[in-house]
C-alpha cells in the first residue's frame, strides 16, 4: 500500500463538495429521526453492525489490537512526539538562568559585576508561555472542527518552526517573551490534538496506552533538554543558549512528514459528513488483516455514535459544552486536569529546596536529580498501563490522590520540627515518593480520562477548555507556591505540605462522588450512561445497549443489567 497515494486520494475525496454522502441511511446530518420504514430497517441493520463492532473491541486483547491497528499506533506515537518540543523548552529555559552569557544578554546588573534575570521577568516568561498555550488551544478547537486534525497539526508545526527563529535570534528580554508567547500557541494545539487524535483512532484496549503516551513524550522532552544542557555546558558565549534553542528544529520537520501521510481521524470525517473518506481512513489505520465486513461494522459504530450524539448536541460550539449532559462531562474533564496541580505536585517537585537545607547539595547533584525524576516519569507512564488495565482509571486516580494526601500530611508534620539534616533528608525522600506516585497515577491517567469523558462531537473543544483550566490553575500555583516557601515571604517551609493537603483532600472527595469509571466502554456506551445520569459509583454497575432504538429511560427501575468485566 502506498500511503502517499492513499493520502492524495483521501484529500481529493474530502476536498470535493460532491463527495459528501447525504444519504440519511448512512449519516443524517440534520440529526432528526427518519420516519420512513425502509430507513428504520436500514438503521436496525446498522445498529446490529455497530453492536458487533463494539463487542469485538470488548473481546480484543492488547496484542490483537496492536496487530490489527499497528498503523494507528504508529501514527499516534509519531504525532504525540510533538509534545517533546513543549517538554524540551520548559526544561531548557530554567537551565539558562545559571548561564553567564544568557544573564548578561537578558538580565540586569546586580551590583557585584554579575547579571541576573529579575524574578518578575522569570514569572512573566512562565505566564507568557501559559497565555500562548491558552490562545493556541482556543484556535485549535475552532480550526480543527473546520479543517480536521491533519491541517491543524500542519499549521501548528509551521508556526512552531517560525517561533524557533525568534528564540535563536532574539536580542532582548521582550523578544524572548514574544518568543515564549508565539511558541506557546502551537504547544497548546499539540496538547489538545495529540490526545484526542489518539482517542479517535485507537480501539478500546489501546486507548489508555496511546493517550498516556502523550504524557511520556512531555517527560522525554525534559529529559532530552537536560541532556542537551549538560552536553553544551562547555560552550561559552551566546551560542551556549542559542544552540540548544536551534536544536528544536530537529523535531517539526519529521513530524510534519508523518502528518502529511497520516489518515484523517475517521471520527472527524463521520461527524462532518464524509463517511466514504472515513471508510478509507479506517482501511489505512488497520493492518490489512481486516475483512471488508469488519471495516463496515466499525464505520457503522462511528456513524451510530454520531447520530445518537446529534440528538443531544445541536452544534459543535463551545456553548454546547455547558448544556445538558455535556455540562457534567466538561466538569469532569476540567477537574481531572486541575487535580494534577492541586494535588501538591508544585510543592513536592521542589526536592532540591529541602536538600539545600541538608547542606552539601551541589548544582551538579540538582542536575542529576532532574534527569532521574524525568526518567522515572517515562518509566512510570509505561508502568501505569498494566495498573490501568487491572484497576481502571477511577480507582488509580483516587488511590494516587489518597497516597499523596497522606504523604503531604507527614511532610507537613515534619515541618514543625527543627531544620536539621535528618529531617530535611526524610522530607526529601517522602517528596520523591510523592513524585513517583504522581507519575504512576494521576500524571498519565488524566490524559486518558479527559479524552474519554467528552462526547466524540465535542471532544476537541472539551479538551481545549479542560487544558485552559489546567493552565490557569498552573499560573495560580506558580505564584502561590514560591510565596509559601520563600523565607522572605510566608516562610512555611515543610508546613507548606499541609496547605496542599487541604486542596488534595478536596479533590479526593470530588473524585469519589463525581468521577466515573470509563474502563472498557465505547464512546456510544459512555454517551448512554451519561444520558441515564448514572452516578459515579454506579457508572459501570451494569450493561446498557447503546445502539438499541427504543432505549430505556433513567426513570425506569433497574436500567442496567449485570456486566462482565471488559478491558
Amino acid at each position: 500500500m502506498n500511503p502517499l497515494k492513499e493520502t492524495a486520494e483521501e484529500i481529493k475525496l474530502v476536498g470535493s463538495s460532491s463527495s459528501r454522502d447525504t444519504s440519511t441511511s448512512i449519516v443524517d446530518r440534520e440529526c432528526h429521526a427518519n420516519p420512513n420504514p425502509t430507513m428504520a430497517v436500514a438503521a436496525s441493520s446498522e445498529a446490529d453492525a455497530a453492536r458487533a463492532a463494539t463487542d469485538a473491541e470488548h473481546g480484543m486483547k492488547i496484542w490483537q489490537a496492536v496487530k490489527l491497528y499497528r498503523w494507528a499506533v504508529f501514527y499516534s506515537v509519531c504525532i504525540s512526539a510533538a509534545l517533546i518540543m513543549e517538554g524540551y523548552d520548559t526544561a531548557l529555559l530554567p537551565g539558562f538562568y545559571a548561564l553567564e552569557a544568557f544573564n548578561k544578554r537578558f538580565g540586569e546588573p546586580v551590583g557585584d559585576g554579575t547579571y541576573q534575570l529579575p524574578p518578575l521577568w522569570q514569572a512573566l516568561l512562565q505566564c507568557g508561555m501559559q497565555a500562548g498555550q491558552s490562545i493556541g488551544l482556543l484556535f485549535a478547537g475552532f480550526i480543527c472542527d473546520r479543517v480536521g486534525y491533519r491541517k491543524t497539526l500542519g499549521l501548528a508545526l509551521v508556526l512552531s518552526m517560525c517561533s524557533i527563529f525568534i528564540f535563536v535570534f532574539c536580542q532582548n528580554i521582550r523578544m524572548l517573551l514574544a518568543a515564549e508567547i508565539v511558541a506557546g500557541m502551537p504547544w497548546g494545539a499539540f496538547e489538545a490534538l495529540a490526545a484526542t487524535y489518539a482517542s479517535d483512532i485507537a480501539p478500546i484496549p489501546l486507548r489508555p496506552i496511546l493517550t498516556t503516551w502523550v504524557n511520556a513524550n512531555w517527560a522525554l522532552g525534559q529529559l532530552i533538554a537536560l541532556g542537551v544542557l549538560r552536553g553544551s555546558s562547555g560552550i561559552t558565549g551566546e551560542w551556549s543558549y542559542r544552540l540548544p534553542w536551534a536544536l528544536q528544529w530537529v523535531w517539526p520537520i519529521p513530524i510534519l512528514i508523518v502528518v502529511k501521510i497520516c489518515p484523517e481521524s475517521p471520527v472527524w470525517l463521520v461527524k462532518n459528513g464524509y463517511p466514504e473518506a472515513a471508510r478509507k481512513s479506517l482501511e489505512r489505520l488497520s493492518s490489512g488483516d481486516w475483512a471488508a465486513e469488519d471495516i463496515e461494522r466499525k464505520l457503522s459504530m462511528l456513524v451510530r455514535t454520531d447520530e445518537a450524539e446529534c440528538q443531544e448536541v445541536s452544534g459543535q460550539s463551545y456553548l454546547e459544552l455547558f448544556r445538558g449532559t455535556n455540562l457534567r462531562r466538561t466538569e469532569i474533564a476540567c477537574f481531572v486536569w486541575i487535580g494534577q496541580v492541586v494535588c501538591g505536585i508544585w510543592f513536592c517537585s521542589n526536592v532540591a529546596w529541602f536538600l539545600r537545607v541538608a547542606g552539601g547539595f551541589s548544582p551538579n547533584m540538582a542536575f542529576n536529580l532532574g534527569i532521574a525524576t524525568n526518567a522515572v516519569a517515562v518509566v512510570a507512564t509505561i508502568g501505569s498501563w498494566s495498573l490501568t488495565r487491572k484497576y481502571g482509571r477511577r480507582t488509580l486516580y483516587l488511590a494516587g490522590l489518597i497516597v499523596m494526601f497522606l504523604l503531604l500530611l507527614v511532610i507537613g508534620g515534619l515541618g514543625f520540627e527543627p531544620e536539621e539534616e535528618q529531617i530535611a533528608y526524610t522530607s526529601a525522600a517522602l517528596m520523591m515518593l510523592f513524585v513517583v506516585t504522581y507519575d504512576f497515577t494521576i500524571g498519565p491517567i488524566a490524559y486518558t480520562l479527559v479524552s474519554e469523558m467528552s462526547s466524540t462531537r465535542l471532544r476537541i473543544k472539551t479538551v481545549v477548555v479542560a487544558r485552559i483550566s489546567y493552565n490557569l490553575s498552573n499560573i495560580a500555583a506558580s505564584f502561590a507556591n514560591p510565596q509559601m516557601l520563600n523565607p522572605l515571604a510566608w516562610d512555611l517551609g515543610g508546613k507548606t505540605g499541609l496547605v496542599w493537603a487541604v486542596t488534595c483532600l478536596m479533590w479526593i472527595f470530588w473524585t469519589y462522588f463525581r468521577l466515573p469509571e470509563p474502563k472498557g466502554l465505547s464512546p456510544a456506551e459512555l454517551d448512554r450512561r451519561f444520558e441515564l445520569k448514572l452516578s459515579a459509583r454506579q457508572f459501570r454497575s451494569g450493561e446498557v445497549d447503546a445502539f438499541q432504538a427504543d432505549q430505556i429511560t433513567p426513570d425506569e427501575e433497574s436500567p442496567v443489567r449485570p456486566m462482565a468485566e471488559v478491558v
